[in-house]
C-alpha cells in the first residue's frame, strides 16, 4: 500500500540521517555554543518547561504552525490582510519556539542530535521563506507571497515528521520512567548499613532501578535511578541541600518527593516507599509524584 511504502522510505531517509556522521562537525559546535548560551540553571528551567511540568516546546510550536496554516486557508478565500496578519503572528513567535527546541537538542546525543539538526535547518528554512512572503505581500506582490508559502509549508511538514519522529521514535522529551514496571509489595533491596547519610546507593527492585540515601536525621529515601529527563543515573550524581543532582545535564530533584527544583527536567523523579526490618531496606510501589 502507498502509505506502507511512504512510511518505509521516511524510516529508511531518518536511519541515513540517524547515520550521517558528518553532520557532526556542524551540529556539535553549534549544540555546545547553545548549551553555554543556556548556561544558566533558571533560564534552563524555563525554556524545559519545568514550571509546567510540561516541555514547554510541543506548546510553542502550535502558534506559528497555526498561523500558517490559517494563512493558507485566508489565501484560499481572498483574504489578503488576513493573511499577511497570519504569517506574520508565526513570524513573531517562531524565535521563542525555535529557542526551546533548541534548548531541548543540546541535551541530545549522536543519532537524536544529527536529526535535530536537519529538523532545525528545515524550520530555519520555512521561517526565511515566510519572511519573505510577508514582505512581498507587504509591497503589493500578494502573488508571489502567496507562491513562497507553498514550499515554506512543505518544509514544515517536513521538520515537522522528524521532529515528531524524535519524540514519539526516540523518546526526546518523554519521561523516560514512564513505562517502569511496578514493584510488587514490600521488596527488600538493600541492607540497611549499605545506605548512609552523604552517600547515593543504586539498587534494584523488582526489575526498577533506585537510588537510596538517607537525610541527616537518618530518614531513608528511595527515588527511580534514572533521570526522567534524558535517563542518567542518578546514583552517581550529587546530594546538595535536600536534593539530588542528575550528573549528566544537572537537574535537581527533591529526595523528600521528587519534585523538579531546577531544570531541565519537567517531570518529577518517582518515589518509593521505605521501610527498615531486621537490618535491611525493603521499598514497595512508586507513590504518585
Amino acid at each position: 500500500m502507498l502509505i506502507n511504502r511512504f512510511g518505509t522510505l521516511f524510516e529508511r531517509l531518518v536511519r541515513r540521517i540517524e547515520t550521517a556522521e558528518s553532520l557532526d562537525a556542524t551540529a556539535d559546535p553549534v549544540a555546545e555554543r547553545a548549551g553555554r548560551l543556556y548556561g544558566g540553571p533558571r533560564v534552563r528551567s524555563l525554556l524545559a518547561g519545568t514550571p509546567l511540568s510540561h516541555p514547554l516546546h510541543p506548546l510553542l510550536i502550535t502558534v506559528p504552525i497555526g498561523s500558517w496554516a490559517a494563512a493558507m486557508v485566508l489565501d484560499l478565500v481572498g483574504n489578503k490582510s488576513g493573511a499577511r496578519t497570519a504569517i506574520g503572528v508565526g513570524l513573531l513567535t517562531a524565535p521563542l519556539a525555535a529557542a526551546t527546541g533548541t534548548h531541548d537538542w543540546t541535551s541530545t546525543v549522536g543519532g537524536q542530535r544529527r536529526v535535530g539538526w536537519v529538523h532545525a535547518l528545515l524550520n530555519v528554512s520555512a521561517i526565511g521563506l515566510y519572511a519573505a512572503s510577508w514582505m512581498a505581500r507587504r509591497r503589493g506582490h500578494h502573488r508571489a507571497g502567496q507562491l513562497l508559502t507553498i514550499p515554506g509549508f512543505a518544509l514544515l511538514g517536513a521538520s515537522g515528521s522528524l521532529g515528531g519522529h524524535l519524540s514519539y521514535a526516540r523518546g526526546v522529551g518523554v519521561d523516560v520512567t514512564a513505562f517502569d514496571p511496578e514493584v510488587p509489595g514490600w521488596v527488600d533491596v538493600a541492607a540497611s548499613t549499605e545506605v548512609e547519610h552523604g552517600r547515593l546507593t543504586g539498587a534494584s527492585a523488582a526489575g526498577v532501578e533506585l537510588v537510596l540515601t538517607r537525610d541527616a536525621d537518618d530518614t531513608l529515601h528511595a527515588l527511580a535511578d534514572r533521570c526522567t529527563h534524558r535517563g542518567g543515573p542518578l546514583h552517581e550524581g550529587t546530594l546538595e541541600d535536600g536534593c539530588v543532582r542528575c550528573p549528566w545535564h544537572d537537574s535537581r530533584f527533591s529526595l523528600a518527593d521528587g519534585s523538579v527544583v531546577t531544570g531541565p527536567a519537567t517531570r518529577p523523579q518517582p518515589v518509593f516507599e521505605t521501610r527498615e526490618e531486621d537490618g535491611r531496606v525493603l521499598v514497595r510501589h512508586l507513590a504518585t509524584g
